[in-house]
């Protein structure tokens, strides 16, 4: 025979109140307050007790007091000794700190790791920025300013007299310039500047803006693909601007694309120039002859082992229309996955493709980055369908300051030309592209099309 728990009464309350906790379960419905909801309604419910004079004998719950001179503190604060937040270095450790620190964001082939929970705004000198503050007080204090002692000082004039005056508005009429006066109003002569042609807008739309942050923001390392035949024509500083500011933890490298147009010594200077910023490779984008394909992959391999805390890692390729992002992205996975072609734009939007279990890439739409070149700057660097162009002949100019004359004159066996028009009636004569009733040429699309490489043959 089992003997009873307690003696007596029993403690159990047989009550089917909503306000018993060991009441029976149904009794009050599916929805039954429990025990914590119960306990902190009778914490509402109590009253202090008071005696005849209104002094408190007993105090509510909430109400406790500790005796004078006990260090309270609140229950849900801990204490200073206590966080794990909280730490104390001193000043030659913390401009160590600075100073390794400082040289390793400096140094592009060494990766700082784990950034959020390291104190890189220990890295900002704020006493610089403290000290170029105007001091107020320190110029002006109150009690000269304000009050019985206040002085009034005298305001510093650019003039001492009337005649200063009269010499210093002389010498700045003989120095006014109207060409540069902006807030010169002048008649309207109804004349406009020819509005830009829609063709050189391209790469330059909200959506195409759009793809570009899409990939920056889902990639772990980002990879700007440059043209080695201008490589600082197809690079951009706002975007690098962009990440070593709001995204500083992402790893940017420079592959330099189409190094096979251009000679050896000059691929050797520009990585050994790019290099002091960023990573930068050489690589030449073939899926049968391809150069710099091992670097890049063996490089990638070392980026998906520092994230060793992320099952896969993200490689985004951005850049300027037709330096081939594509390209390379065919030339990784050694098979066409990316579709390309010998005009800029092909790729509208971004699109995943997997090179290794660890490693996936992200391709994007060619993106024309601000900047203040010139409609002949824009067709040299690709970046518009020529066959599009309304007035292609204006353009020949500007390839052959480019060029060097001999490369034009090897390429196209014409000896000698005193202007661009002079040189395309030559051309227009050496290959019979004549109007049957005229002596004027017809100048054919197709030399602007191989004028972008005429600067890079040996």
């Amino acid at each position: 025979m089992v003997k009873p728990k307690f003696k007596g009464k029993s403690s159990i309350n047989p009550s089917a109140s909503s306000s018993n906790p060991d009441r029976p379960k149904g009794a009050g419905g599916n929805n039954m307050r429990d025990r914590a909801t119960i306990k902190r309604l009778n914490m509402y419910r109590q009253k202090q007790r008071c005696n005849k004079h209104g002094k408190v004998i007993k105090p509510l719950q909430y109400q406790s007091t500790v005796a004078p001179g006990t260090v309270a503190r609140t229950p849900w604060i801990p204490s200073r000794s206590k966080t794990t937040n909280t730490r104390v270095i001193k000043q030659s450790s913390l401009q160590k700190f600075q100073e390794e620190m400082g040289a390793v964001q400096k140094d592009p082939y060494r990766v700082v790791m784990r950034q959020s929970k390291l104190p890189m705004s220990l890295l900002h000198d704020r006493v610089k920025a403290h000290n170029s503050k105007v001091h107020i007080l320190d110029t002006e204090g109150f009690e000269t300013t304000f009050g019985p002692k206040a002085q009034r000082k005298r305001p510093s004039l650019m003039v001492g007299d009337v005649k200063d005056l009269l010499d210093q508005a002389e010498a700045s009429a003989l120095s006014y310039n109207a060409n540069h006066d902006k807030d010169l109003v002048t008649e309207d002569t109804g004349v406009r500047e020819e509005a830009r042609e829609e063709i050189f807008k391209k790469g330059q739309s909200k959506r195409i803006w759009g793809e570009l942050y899409k990939v920056i923001d889902s990639s772990d390392v980002i990879i700007q693909v440059l043209d080695a035949r201008d490589p600082m024509g197809t690079r951009s500083k706002s975007i690098e601007t962009y990440l070593k500011k709001e995204k500083p933890w992402k790893h940017l490298i420079f592959v330099l694309n189409k190094c096979d147009l251009i000679p050896t010594w000059v691929t050797k200077r520009w990585v050994a120039v790019l290099s002091q910023e960023y990573p930068t490779l050489a690589f030449h984008a073939s899926l049968t002859n391809s150069f710099g394909k091992g670097s890049l992959i063996q490089l990638l391999r070392q980026f998906g082992k520092l994230h060793t805390d992320k099952k896969q890692i993200s490689v985004g390729f951005i850049g300027y229309p037709n330096v081939g992002k594509s390209s390379v992205i065919n030339t990784l996975r050694s098979k066409k996955v990316c579709n390309v072609a010998p005009i800029a734009g092909e790729t509208k939007v971004w699109q995943y493709i997997t090179l290794m279990r660890r490693i996936f890439l992200i391709d994007c739409p060619g993106v024309v980055y601000p900047s203040e070149d010139s409609e002949s700057d824009i067709v040299l660097k690709g970046v518009v369908q020529v066959e599009k162009i309304r007035n292609p002949e204006d353009h020949i100019g500007a390839v052959l300051e480019r060029a060097k004359p001999e490369y034009v004159q090897k390429t196209y066996r014409i000896p000698s030309w005193n202007s661009a028009e002079d040189f395309l009636e030559k051309l227009a004569f050496r290959t019979g592209k004549l109007l049957k009733y005229s002596k004027r040429f017809v100048f054919s699309e197709e030399f602007v099309i191989k004028s972008g490489r005429v600067f890079s043959k040996n």
